[in-house]
């Protein structure tokens, strides 16, 4: 069985006992998340939109932290004009527990 979750602006496809890396959520190491689900699948086959609205995904909270850096460099050629930064980007990891009705 497996689910497809949306959080934010995002969706992201879950099993029971898989660890998804979300953006930042607020909340901390242990804490219970609920997602909502557009899609289920199953032995009985596929529910989509409000068959699948009837569900909701449980995780928790198993990790806060950052993603690697990345290098942001811009450039303009003929300027000497340059400038480098970097970025990393907080996540949350989360281990579903269950996908279940509500």
């Amino acid at each position: 069985m497996y689910a497809i979750l949306e959080n934010g602006s995002k969706q992201y496809k879950a099993e029971v006992g898989s660890v998804i890396k979300f953006e930042k959520l607020s909340g901390n190491v242990g804490d219970k998340v609920e997602f909502g689900v557009l899609m289920v699948s199953d032995e009985s086959g596929v529910k989509v939109a409000k068959d699948a609205a009837a569900y909701k995904a449980v995780g928790e909270i198993v990790e806060q932290g950052k993603y690697k850096k990345i290098v942001v460099f811009k450039y303009k050629a003929k300027k000497n004009e340059r400038k480098k930064q970097g970025h990393r980007q907080p996540f949350t990891a989360v281990k579903i527990t269950e996908i279940a009705a509500k």
